[in-house]
C-alpha cells in the first residue's frame, strides 16, 4: 500500500515527465478515417455533406441526407516506417484491423411548409487515430544514455539520491518521485544504475555530476511500440432552411487509450570505459476523455455550386498517466538492486488537460447533377494555441512557452472528386497538410492520395477505398539529452463500408 500512496502523492510537480510538445501533437493531429466514400475523396466534404463522416468536417452535412441512413465501416491499417539515425536506415512494418466508423442519421420532414424543410438527428462513431505503430532506429550517436541522466541530475542534491537507512531501493525511488519530482527521480535512477557519479561524493549537498561512460560515439538500438486509439462520438443536429441553406451543430465526446513502450540498448564505448553495455526502457500508459463542439453551414449558391463554413472548437482532453521504467549498466560499482526498479513499479500521476487548437474550415463544391462532383476544403489551425493545463504548474508553463514559440499555423487542403455511372461511383482524392513547426525543423509536410469506388444495390450501397499518406517526422529517443532520429512514416488504409437507406 505504501507504494501506491507514494505514486498518488506524486502531485503536479512530477507530472511533466511525459507531457511534452510531442504528446500535445499526438492528440492534435487527426487522421482522415471514417467511411470509405469519405476516405476515397480525401475527406473533402465540407460543402457536400450527405456522408456520416462528413459531420466531423461540417455538422450541417447531415441535413443534406434525403432519408435515414445507417453506415458501418471497417479498415485495415498498414504502416511502414523508415527510421534514420546518423545516416543508418532501418525499416519496420506493422498492420492492424479496426471497426473505424458506425453511425446513423434520422430525417424529419416538414412537408409543404415554408422555412425549415427538414431536421436531421445523427449519431456517429469515428476512429480519429489508431495509435498501433512501431519504428526502430539503429545507428551511431555522440549523445549516449548518460546524457539523459546528466540532463536531469545537474543541480540535484546528492543526499536524496542515496538509499536511506531502513529503505529499499524501490522505496527510495518512489519517495523521491513523490517528494522531489520526476527530474530528481531520473537523477536517482541514473546514479543507482551506474551511469553517473557525483563530483564530490563526500558532500551530501553536491549538485554536480559526471558520466561513467567514455566514448566518442556509441551504437544505439532504439525501438518504440505504440498502441491504442482516439475515438470520437458525435451527437449531431442540423436542419435545412428553405431550399438553399443548411445549418448544424455537434457535441463530440472523445475516448483515449494510448500506450508507448521504448527500448534502448547501447554499446560501443571506449575499451577503458567503466561502462561497456547499458539499457534503458520506459512504458507509458494514458487514458482519458475529451470534449469539443462543431458549428457549420452549407449554402447552395446556385444549382451546381455549394459553399461551406465550419468551426471546430478546441478539444479539451482530461488525461491520466502511469509510467514505469528500468535502467541497467555493467558498471562494477553500481547497486545490484537497481533491477528491482522495473515495469512492475508504476508511477501514477494526477490528471492533467491537453488543449488542442481550434479549426476553421472553408469549402466549395461543384455538383454536376447526378453525374459527379468536385469538392475542395481548406482548414486552418494555429498550433501555437495548443498546450497543457493547469497553466499554474511551472513545468507546464515552460512547455507551453516552447509550444507558443515553435509551433505555428497549419494550413490543410483536401480535394476530392466523384464520377457516377448508373450504379457505380468512381472516386479519388488528394490531401496536403503543413507540418506544425513554424521554424526550420526535421518535420516535413504530409501528403496523401486516395481512391475508391462504390456500388449501389438500390436500398443499400457498398464502398471500398484505399488511401496513403507520407510524412517525415522527428522522433526524440527520450525527453532530454539524446539525439533525435528521423522517421519517414508511410500509412496505408483499406476501408470497406456498408450503407443501408431507410
Amino acid at each position: 500500500m505504501k507504494r501506491v500512496l507514494a505514486f498518488i502523492m506524486a502531485g503536479i510537480g512530477a507530472i511533466s515527465m511525459a507531457q511534452t510538445t510531442q504528446d500535445v501533437l499526438n492528440y492534435s493531429l487527426e487522421e482522415i478515417q471514417g467511411t470509405a466514400r469519405f476516405q476515397a475523396m480525401g475527406g473533402a466534404f465540407g460543402a457536400l455533406g450527405g456522408d456520416l463522416s462528413s459531420i466531423n468536417i461540417n455538422p450541417a452535412g447531415s441535413a443534406v441526407f434525403e432519408n435515414g441512413v445507417l453506415t458501418v465501416s471497417g479498415g485495415i491499417y498498414g504502416r511502414s516506417n523508415t527510421g534514420n539515425l546518423s545516416g543508418t536506415s532501418t525499416v519496420t512494418t506493422s498492420n492492424a484491423a479496426e471497426l473505424n466508423q458506425v453511425g446513423g442519421v434520422f430525417i424529419f420532414r416538414n412537408n409543404g411548409e415554408p422555412g425549415w424543410q427538414k431536421l436531421a438527428f445523427a449519431v456517429n462513431y469515428d476512429l480519429v487515430q489508431n495509435f498501433d505503430n512501431e519504428f526502430r532506429l539503429i545507428g551511431n550517436s555522440t549523445s549516449g544514455i548518460d546524457r539523459y541522466f546528466l540532463n536531469y541530475a545537474q543541480g540535484a542534491p546528492l543526499g536524496p539520491l542515496r538509499v536511506q537507512n531502513n529503505e529499499t531501493i524501490v522505496d527510495a525511488y518512489l519517495n523521491i518521485g513523490s517528494d522531489l519530482g520526476f527530474a530528481d527521480q531520473q537523477a536517482f535512477l541514473g546514479f543507482q544504475a551506474g551511469f553517473i557519479d557525483p563530483v564530490n561524493p563526500d558532500d551530501v549537498n553536491n549538485t554536480e555530476y559526471f558520466s561513467n561512460t567514455e566514448y566518442n560515439s556509441v551504437t544505439q538500438d532504439f525501438s518504440q511500440l505504440t498502441s491504442g486509439y482516439n475515438s470520437k462520438f458525435a451527437m449531431n443536429i442540423s436542419g435545412q432552411y428553405n431550399d438553399n441553406l443548411y445549418l448544424g451543430a455537434s457535441i463530440n465526446l472523445h475516448t483515449v487509450l494510448y500506450e508507448r513502450l521504448n527500448y534502448l540498448d547501447e554499446r560501443g564505448y571506449n575499451t577503458d570505459s567503466p561502462v561497456q553495455a547499458s539499457s534503458f526502457d520506459t512504458f507509458l500508459h494514458t487514458e482519458g476523455t475529451g470534449f469539443s463542439l462543431n458549428l457549420g453551414a452549407i449554402a447552395r449558391v446556385s444549382q451546381g455550386i455549394r459553399l461551406g463554413l465550419a468551426y471546430q472548437s478546441p478539444t479539451w482532453y482530461n488525461l491520466l498517466d502511469d509510467f514505469s521504467q528500468r535502467a541497467n549498466s555493467d558498471f562494477f560499482d553500481k547497486n545490484p538492486d537497481v533491477t528491482n526498479i522495473n515495469f512492475n513499479v508504476v508511477n501514477f500521476y494526477e490528471s492533467y488537460t491537453v488543449k488542442t487548437p481550434a479549426k476553421v474550415t472553408g469549402s466549395m463544391a461543384l455538383v454536376f447533377g447526378k453525374s459527379g462532383l468536385i469538392s475542395l476544403d481548406y482548414d486552418y489551425q494555429d498550433f501555437s494555441k495548443s498546450g497543457l493545463r493547469p497553466e499554474s504548474d511551472a513545468n507546464f508553463a515552460s512547455e507551453n512557452d516552447f509550444i507558443s514559440r515553435n509551433l505555428g499555423g497549419v494550413s490543410s487542403f483536401r480535394v476530392g472528386g466523384e464520377y457516377r455511372m448508373n450504379q457505380i461511383s468512381l472516386r479519388g482524392g488528394y490531401r496536403y497538410q503543413q507540418n506544425p513547426f513554424s521554424g526550420s525543423s526535421n518535420w516535413g509536410d504530409l501528403e496523401g492520395y486516395s481512391g475508391g469506388f462504390g456500388y449501389s444495390f438500390g436500398p443499400s450501397r457498398l464502398d471500398l477505398a484505399f488511401s496513403r499518406t507520407e510524412q517525415m517526422i522527428s522522433e526524440p529517443l527520450f525527453d532530454g539529452g539524446l539525439q533525435d532520429g528521423l522517421v519517414n512514416r508511410v500509412q496505408d488504409y483499406l476501408t470497406l463500408s456498408y450503407t443501408i437507406n431507410f
